[in-house]
């Protein structure tokens, strides 16, 4: 059931303002299915992306890490339930070259009262290319 804060389609809302926050915009970042935010994110490499190298920037794909895990946490919490994250150690594990397309998904591992532990993969054509464990803590929404 809805806040009263939050329209009735309130996480269809939460998703909107995670596409729009002007980083993800930059980026390029869609959905992977707009029918099911949870299954993830993908983003071009392109020129935003990039590092000087002309490979992905291992910083763009840490914090697209992050947001993947958002996104799949975002079903499990209820209406009146943010999650920040307080801790998040990624792996790059191969370079990724200019105009690939890199898909991330999240996965939400243990969710208990206060704390959330989660996974997020970063693949190219199905081969990983960076992974990462968040932990969130949730938090009231406003």
């Amino acid at each position: 059931m809805p806040s009263d804060s939050e329209p009735p389609d309130g996480h269809a809302t939460r998703v909107q303002a995670v596409l729009d926050i002007p980083l993800h915009r930059f980026v390029g970042i869609e959905l992977l299915d707009p029918a099911d935010p949870a299954v993830g994110i993908w983003f071009p490499v392109g020129p935003s992306a990039q590092n000087q190298a002309r490979l992905l920037h291992g910083g763009v794909v840490t914090a697209l890490l992050d947001v993947a895990a958002y996104l799949a946490l975002l079903p499990h919490l209820a209406d009146d339930e943010h999650a920040v994250t307080h801790d998040q150690a990624v792996s790059l594990l191969r370079p990724v070259s200019a105009d690939r397309r890199v898909e991330v998904r999240g996965t939400v591992l243990r969710r208990g009262r206060a704390v959330v532990f989660l996974r997020a993969e970063a693949t190219v054509e199905g081969t990983l290319v960076a992974t990462a464990q968040v932990t969130k803590t949730v938090v009231p929404a406003g």
